[in-house]
């Protein structure tokens, strides 16, 4: 408990030196700790309650893929070859992502990623 109470810490001393400086410039250090450290506070205490009292996980309950195996439609799967399954449908983001390359590095760049990626 004393390290997430130094990852307070250090976010709160991030945001109180983000909140005081006006109209100076602001070291990117500042804003990317105060970033990580409210994220990793939201990850470690928030994402809980919300897995636990809002979504009610429960890890002795089964899942589909136990309660309806067939071997066709519902099959249980290693977890890293659903991490894979996962990967693959979001892979589409290639044509979001190519204009986006290209307003940022140019047209090259942007166009060999949609044709390539």
């Amino acid at each position: 408990m004393l390290v997430w109470g130094l990852v307070a810490l250090v976010g709160a001393a991030c945001w109180a030196v983000l909140a005081v400086s006006r109209g100076e410039e602001v070291s990117a250090l500042w804003i990317l700790f105060a970033a990580l450290s409210s994220y990793a506070i939201a990850y470690r205490f928030y994402a809980r309650f919300i897995a636990y009292r809002a979504l009610g996980v429960d890890d002795t309950r089964a899942t589909p893929a136990e309660r309806l195996h067939n071997g066709l439609d519902f099959d249980v799967t290693d977890r890293r070859v659903l991490f894979g399954h996962h990967f693959a449908a979001i892979a589409g983001a290639g044509p979001l992502v190519g204009p986006v390359l290209a307003a940022q590095m140019g047209y090259l760049p942007g166009t060999i990623w949609i044709i390539v990626g």
